[in-house]
C-alpha cells in the first residue's frame, strides 16, 4: 500500500522527496489500513457473547451511531450516523455491541446501501428482526 501511495503522489506531479511528503506514503498506508480494518474483524469476537436473555417484545432502537467509512466508488471518506432498530427474539444484543457491529462494516470499502444491508443481515443472523438507516 505504501508503494501505491508513493505512485499516486508521483502521478500528481508532486515531488515525493519534498519535506512535507517524505513520510506521506507510510502515513497514508497506515490510515488506509485503519479505515479498512473491518475486513480483519471477526463478528463473533466483536459480539463476544453479549446477547442476553430477555422477554421484551418491544422495539429496541439505537440512534446516532457515528460512522466513518470509505466510499467504494471513489475511495473517499464519508462520515455519517446510523440508526439501528430491532425486535428481539428471546435475547437482546448489548448496545455497545451494535455500535461495534456498525464499525466493523463501516471500516470496509462501502456504499451506504450495502452498509445498511450488511448490518441488518448480521443482526438477522443473530435471530433478531432489524431495521437500519444510515445518513451523512
Amino acid at each position: 500500500m505504501e508503494q501505491a501511495c508513493l505512485d499516486i503522489i508521483k502521478a500528481t506531479g508532486e515531488d515525493p522527496d519534498r519535506a512535507g511528503l517524505i513520510d506521506t506514503p507510510k502515513r497514508a498506508a497506515e490510515a488506509m489500513e485503519f479505515l479498512t480494518q473491518g475486513y480483519k474483524m471477526n463478528i463473533d469476537e466483536v459480539i463476544n457473547n453479549a446477547m442476553f436473555p430477555s422477554d421484551t417484545d418491544e422495539i429496541i432502537k439505537i440512534k446516532d451511531i457515528e460512522l466513518h467509512s470509505m466510499c467504494e466508488l471513489h475511495m473517499l471518506l464519508f462520515i455519517g450516523k446510523c440508526h439501528v432498530a430491532y425486535l428481539p427474539k428471546e435475547k437482546v444484543i448489548g448496545f455497545a455491541k451494535i455500535a461495534r457491529l456498525v464499525n466493523v462494516f463501516a471500516r470496509r470499502l462501502q456504499t451506504q446501501e450495502n452498509l445498511i444491508s450488511q448490518i441488518a443481515n448480521c443482526i438477522l443472523k443473530k435471530k433478531q428482526r432489524c431495521w437500519c438507516c444510515c445518513h451523512h
